[in-house]
């Protein structure tokens, strides 16, 4: 990633079943972000074509940011144990403002856990 660069991460979560107890789990999960140092904003949206879609989008101030929202008790507990095993589907990508991309090399992104 680029080096004090903002960090923007895209989710989109196909979810297999309630996904109002998704977006439950989201809700928590967003006030945790959004109350650590590094975490912008934080924003969930649900597709009005496919209502099993979940699209996240959130920003950090940059790649540590991100590595410490990933690293959080809340991101494991609510992610990786409550969210991932209700979900037929997930992309994530992670993306760089258009200015600070281009005055740098590609970046290598670390795997999403």
């Amino acid at each position: 990633m680029i080096a004090g660069a903002p960090v923007i991460v895209v989710a989109r979560w196909q979810v297999s079943g309630d996904v109002d107890q998704v977006l439950d789990i989201v809700a928590r999960l967003r006030s945790a972000s959004l109350a650590e140092p590094g975490c912008l904003s934080y924003e969930a949206y649900r597709a009005v074509d496919a209502p099993d879609t979940v699209l996240l989008v959130e920003q950090y101030r940059d790649s540590e940011a991100l590595y410490e929202h990933r690293a959080s008790p809340h991101y494991q507990r609510e992610v990786l144990e409550g969210v991932l095993p209700l979900l037929l589907a997930r992309q994530v990508q992670i993306l760089h403002p258009h200015d600070a991309h281009a005055a740098a090399p590609q970046p290598t992104v670390p795997p999403t856990p």
